[in-house]
């Protein structure tokens, strides 16, 4: 499925009806072959809005998956970047294509780093966790990051209730929730639990002072507005 090297309907299916973690370790050989990768776009984006507040130093990859998010931090960081994930099948894909980045399996709610980094980005991964789960994610990121340090990460702009983009996502959600309903273990993959308002909420809770700016290069929305923002959450 989505290419010939790709992941077939039927490997899909099974990753579907693991756990996140299961899911991922069986879908880590050919995730990059799928639309489930941050798009280059995104990276090539988010890099260079993050120019002009670099260099940095230390730099981590929260929820890393196969290394995509290390396309932006080896250029910004001066020392060494880690990626954080806690996929072994994922991390091993991460390590195979950066391998002189630093690689922890851990779970990103409890994340085992005490000031210790100048960035942290994420990409894609916040559907992941239900929106009472955020706060631990948050604060965990925040201990990550020394005084000062920053934490970005792209968020797109809600559809509009007359695309088919909206019902897709409407329509997925509906049908993860269903299967979590009546299958164990729990998949957690939403793409409607994380707007703005309430991610940035989460955030200054944690302690960040938040903004965000337009990542220009991925377009407008009808109405004139960014269809890509960025978050910048600063620890004060």
């Amino acid at each position: 499925m989505f290419s010939p090297q790709g992941p077939s309907l039927r490997e899909l299916a099974i990753q579907a009806l693991s756990s996140v973690e299961r899911g991922y370790d069986l879908l880590a050989p050919k995730f990059d072959r799928t639309p489930f990768r941050t798009p280059g776009g995104v990276l090539d984006a988010t890099a260079a809005a993050l120019g002009p507040f670099g260099p940095f130093d230390h730099g981590l990859d929260v929820c890393c998956g196969t290394g995509a998010g290390m396309g932006v931090l080896e250029p910004l960081c001066r020392e060494r970047v880690t990626g954080v994930d806690f996929s072994a099948g994922m991390l091993a894909q991460a390590r195979e294509a950066h391998p002189d980045a630093a690689w922890v399996r851990a779970d990103v709610r409890a994340l085992p780093f005490t000031q210790g980094f100048d960035l942290a980005v994420t990409f894609g991964a916040l559907g992941h966790f239900l929106p009472a789960e955020r706060p631990a994610l948050f604060r965990g990121v925040y201990r990550a990051l020394r005084p000062g340090g920053l934490f970005a990460f792209p968020i797109g702009a809600p559809p509009p209730v007359t695309s088919g983009l909206y019902w897709a996502l409407l329509g997925f959600d509906a049908a993860m929730r269903v299967r979590n309903a009546v299958w164990r273990p729990p998949f957690v993959m939403y793409y409607r639990t994380c707007p703005l308002g309430a991610v940035r909420a989460d955030l200054a809770a944690a302690g960040f002072s938040v903004t965000t700016v337009p990542l220009d290069g991925l377009g407008e929305r009808p109405d004139g507005s960014p269809r890509h923002r960025l978050v910048l959450a600063r620890r004060p």
